[in-house]
């Protein structure tokens, strides 16, 4: 087997956060005796994360059994993803930090799947993956992102089942969200649909697509970490992943921003 040194575009002051919360989960259940250092156990799973490692390279190349990396990158993940937001909480925030507007829009998470599991199976997407809902700053900034639902639900649909419709006409922010969501309620401004529509609707809707384009970006941040472009490990597991990685993302985002 070969080994080489590798790299992650990543700040060190991320991987200092996911360490001191190992250092503090392991003092809380105090626990002993670990094969790696919290850091090491952080760095693990950033890696898998960021680059989308295997569980078989991540355990040779920090000279651990599989099962232990397995275990240790599972237990770092429920930690960040317990730092995600709750829904009310993140559009609260969002008004607080006085955002001119949110972006509502879902993603389909591609997973390895054999054609007969057809609940996970995604007509719009014509592929097997889960759906999530994914709600946005204007500039792109992940706001809260969902738990994950079969890739045959529609997105207004797993939008209703996680509660977001109701929690988006109580905030009192304007939403934009694509022509998915029409008949989700007057409080979610979606482009208009026809042929034959009037002339003052078809100018609003390339101002609509304008306004919600950045917030649709949220998506690509989340996929731009590679565990997310393929899953190879159990479906309900993607939301876990995602908001673990919208917490970091977030954090990479305000340290660019200093």
């Amino acid at each position: 087997m070969l080994f080489y040194r590798s790299s992650l575009p990543l700040s060190r002051s991320t991987l200092d956060y996911v360490t001191g919360l190992v250092r503090r989960h392991r003092r809380k259940v105090r626990s002993k005796g670990r094969a790696l250092p919290p850091g090491r156990q952080a760095l693990m799973t950033v890696a898998y994360l960021k680059k989308g490692e295997t569980y078989q390279q991540l355990a040779a190349g920090f000279g651990v059994g599989t099962t232990t990396a397995w275990r240790y990158v599972n237990e770092t993940v429920m930690l960040l993803s317990a730092r995600s937001p709750k829904l009310e909480r993140a559009l609260a925030k969002a008004k607080k930090d006085g955002l001119g507007h949110l972006v509502l829009d879902g993603t389909l998470i591609a997973i390895d799947r054999l054609a007969a599991d057809r609940l996970f199976y995604s007509g719009k997407h014509r592929k097997h993956g889960v759906n999530l809902q994914v709600i946005a700053g204007p500039e792109g900034q992940i706001v809260w992102v969902s738990g994950a639902v079969p890739g045959s639900i529609h997105d207004l649909t797993a939008a209703r089942n996680w509660g977001v419709i109701r929690a988006l006409d109580g905030c009192g922010l304007l939403v934009l969200a694509d022509k998915g969501y029409t008949g989700a309620g007057p409080h979610i401004l979606t482009p208009y649909k026809g042929r034959n529509k009037p002339e003052a609707q078809k100018q609003a809707n390339p101002s609509h697509a304008k306004l919600r384009g950045p917030g649709e970006r949220a998506n690509a941040q989340l996929k731009s970490w590679s565990i997310l472009a393929r899953l190879r490990c159990c479906p309900h597991r993607a939301g876990h992943l995602a908001k673990a990685i919208s917490v970091l993302q977030n954090r990479e985002a305000a340290l660019a921003a200093w």
